[in-house]
């Protein structure tokens, strides 16, 4: 294995664990709540129709979440991060609060984000560059 391979699986790794620690932390259905899933700063909010994805930078990381308009009753949703030349990270099922978070490490590469609710959708293309 090539040490890039070596450190995408240990930045996976790394992002697998914050995650797990954020959804312990967590408590959704506060306003607070709603960005903790992701640490940083938040750099962006991409809103559509039906939610909007926040965006996190951390270091080189970027972080991100879809949330609805209205939470509640399941509903299809998705979020993906992909860093330029990299495979997307993606979470997508039916969700009552919130899709994600899903991280990747960036670096100084350039990351498109996507996210959806149901029908309404968003594609950043290339950003934080």
């Amino acid at each position: 294995m090539d040490s890039g391979a070596i450190r995408r699986r240990l930045a996976l790794g790394v992002a697998v664990l914050t995650a797990s620690g954020l959804f312990a932390l967590a408590s959704p259905g506060s306003a607070q709540a709603a960005t903790s899933y992701c640490s940083g700063r938040k750099v962006r909010t991409l809103p559509f129709s039906t939610g909007y994805v926040q965006v996190f930078k951390s270091g080189g990381y970027v972080c991100v979440v879809t949330f609805p308009k209205h939470q509640g009753a399941r509903k299809s949703m998705s979020v993906s991060v992909q860093a330029r030349g990299s495979r997307p990270v993606v979470d997508s099922g039916l969700f009552a609060h919130h899709a994600g978070p899903v991280t990747v490490h960036a670096g100084h590469r350039c990351v498109w984000i996507k996210g959806s609710v149901g029908s309404g959708s968003v594609s950043s293309g290339w950003i934080l560059c």
